[in-house]
């Protein structure tokens, strides 16, 4: 279950990247692409508009965070597996009955 929300939360926070890139494509689409020595333009992350940063800052952030819960989750998953594996297998070797 942890590592389910772990890629609900990124796979949202990484819906929400591609709905902020094409809000920073329409935002700066104004701007030339080149500038009079041919060179090409760049809009720079001090240049951009404070809320554009925040939400890529904060998306990002989102993202990495929910891809560690989904690691840890599915490591701890699988860890709990391994353990009940075990406890299985000592339960039934205890029951085995040897006669003589």
């Amino acid at each position: 279950m942890r590592a389910l929300c772990g890629a609900i939360i990124t796979a949202g926070a990484l819906i929400g990247l591609g709905l902020a890139a094409l809000g920073i494509g329409t935002r700066y689409a104004a701007v030339q692409a080149f500038d009079s020595d041919g060179e090409p333009t760049l809009v720079r992350l001090s240049k951009m508009d404070r809320p554009l940063i925040f939400i890529l800052v904060f998306l990002t952030s989102v993202a990495i965070i929910g891809l560690g819960i989904a690691f840890v989750g599915l490591a701890y998953h699988h860890m709990r597996r391994h353990q009940e594996f075990h406890w299985q297998k000592e339960r039934a070797a205890a029951q085995q009955r040897t006669t003589v």
